[in-house]
């Protein structure tokens, strides 16, 4: 009982932010999760790494002498394979067959279906419901995880609870964070890898972790690496920042050899199929072949139209899809100015600047089906963690709440409407909001979720995830109050917070 006393605030938020997460399950009929998923039936089912028994429902695939393979990098995949295999048996049960016929029967469901598809076959019932699990293990709990790591780091800043509370479900549920945080693909997963590791460096260099937990670290980022290749950008500033406040630096090594089994798990993968350790699924994708033959692996360095798209476009732009993230980099500077943990914020300044120039580099910038620019995902909680210097400095005045209020309020409306209106995520439209999610949403159609399995479709569908939303804010709200602020390392960076 006392340890659930003590970490209440953390329970309450990681089920809070799972919630929202699983009440949603993972777009079916969508190309990049479905790759990634038919490499991990395959394994299991099947013992091979080719998908040519499931290639029909993916675009995303490599040909290889005349085999079909995922082209996505295999971390995703060899992660959820431990979560299939274990559950596998059991879905094979009557019950669960019960279940996915009753399923396939639902009206509700049925009601999401284009009428001239193929139906609810129990097949693909099967597939959807394997999707919805592997991502529920290995991304959205992850995510929601993540909420936790943030609220605990933001107790840098000297912020109080109901404050952290605050920047972490922004940052969960007012960014593009939320959209991909059940979504069967790389993009949480590193960003939940990555901060993860920051933070446990950061724990160990103020002496409050034993440098004993490096190999953690090393285990993290290469798994991150095989994972999402361009990763490998924030993956290096984590590891310097790791051997810059390593009290012990010998550790260093076991960092090091800790992340070395993902990289020959990969390379055995590659080595397996294509004769190389090289990560060359991508050159063989048959139906991107332009795409990735452009420039040096589809980048052609940095572009006026690439960066602006990626940040105030109005197709895909970061800052216009969620304006609360502008505040972060506010915070930056009033970071900056402070004059502390200067180590801590070039780690974040890296992330948020490298990924911004290199995905500002790609012919593929603007992800084809998404909210907004997906590629941006893995650096979004170091941008998010800038609120917490922006409170910290401002979150006295009323006129810093007040922005940051309104911008809140507004991304949290622009990235909900995006996600949960129709079927599939925003395709190419010019403005996503205005000419697809509020017209799928004005008409009722609302992506698919938990409530349809209590045959309650369209708005109707969302009243037990509002419900449960109300109770869970209710005891977050009473569980924050009288909690004061930690002290900070060095209280004369920034001015007082008022709680």
């Amino acid at each position: 009982m006392h340890l659930l006393r003590r970490f209440r605030i953390d329970i309450l938020l990681f089920f809070v932010l799972l919630a929202c997460y699983a009440y949603f399950p993972p777009r079916w009929a969508d190309w990049n999760q479905n790759s990634r998923l038919n490499l991990t039936l395959a394994i299991v089912d099947d013992g091979s790494f080719q998908i040519d028994r499931f290639v029909a429902n993916t675009g995303d695939y490599a040909k290889y002498n005349g085999h079909y393979y995922s082209d996505k990098a295999p971390g995703t995949s060899f992660l959820a394979v431990p979560v299939y295999a274990a559950v596998r048996p059991l879905l094979q049960t009557a019950p669960v067959q019960q279940l996915i016929e009753r399923l396939g029967s639902s009206a509700a469901f049925g009601e999401t279906l284009r009428p001239d598809g193929s139906g609810l076959a129990t097949d693909k019932v099967y597939f959807a419901l394997v999707l919805m699990i592997v991502s529920l293990a290995t991304v959205a709990a992850p995510t929601a995880l993540l909420g936790v790591v943030l609220y605990r780091f933001l107790a840098l800043f000297g912020l109080g609870a109901g404050w952290r509370v605050g920047i972490t479900v922004i940052y969960g549920l007012a960014t593009p964070a939320f959209p991909y945080a059940n979504a069967f693909m790389g993009h949480q997963q590193v960003a939940a890898m990555l901060f993860g590791s920051f933070w446990i460096a950061f724990l160990i260099g103020q002496r409050r972790l034993s440098p004993r937990w490096s190999p953690v670290i090393g285990v993290l980022l290469g798994w991150t690496l095989i994972t999402e290749y361009p990763a490998a950008l924030i993956v290096a500033a984590v590891g310097l920042y790791l051997l810059a406040v390593l009290p012990d630096r010998r550790w260093i090594v076991g960092a090091a050899l800790a992340g070395v089994p993902p990289l020959v798990l990969m390379m055995g993968y590659n080595y397996a199929i294509f004769g190389t350790v090289l990560p060359v699924g991508y050159k063989y994708s048959e139906l991107w072949q332009a795409e990735h033959q452009a420039g040096f692996m589809s980048l052609a360095g940095p572009n006026r139209e690439a960066l602006w798209g990626i940040t105030f476009g109005i197709h895909r732009g970061l800052f216009l899809l969620a304006p609360v993230l502008l505040i972060g980099l506010a915070g930056f500077v009033a970071w900056w100015r402070a004059g502390t943990y200067r180590r801590e914020l070039a780690v974040c300044v890296w992330a948020v600047v490298s990924f911004l120039l290199f995905n500002g580099s790609s012919v593929m910038w603007s992800g084809g089906f998404g909210v907004g620019p997906r590629y941006l995902v893995p650096m979004l909680p170091f941008l998010a963690f800038g609120i917490g210097a922006f409170i910290a400095r401002w979150g006295t005045q009323w006129q810093a709440r007040m922005v940051l209020g309104i911008a809140a309020i507004w991304s949290f409306f622009n990235v909900w409407a995006q996600t949960i209106g129709g079927q599939s995520f925003p395709q190419y439209q010019a403005n996503p909001l205005l000419d697809y999610s509020l017209p799928e949403l004005a008409v009722g159609n609302v992506a698919r979720n938990l409530g349809m399995a209590l045959d309650l479709g369209g708005w109707a569908s969302l009243i037990p995830l509002a419900l449960a939303l109300l109770a869970g804010t209710t005891l977050l709200v009473r569980a924050t109050s009288g909690v004061e602020a930690p002290e900070r390392i060095d209280t004369a960076a920034f001015v007082p917070v008022e709680q």
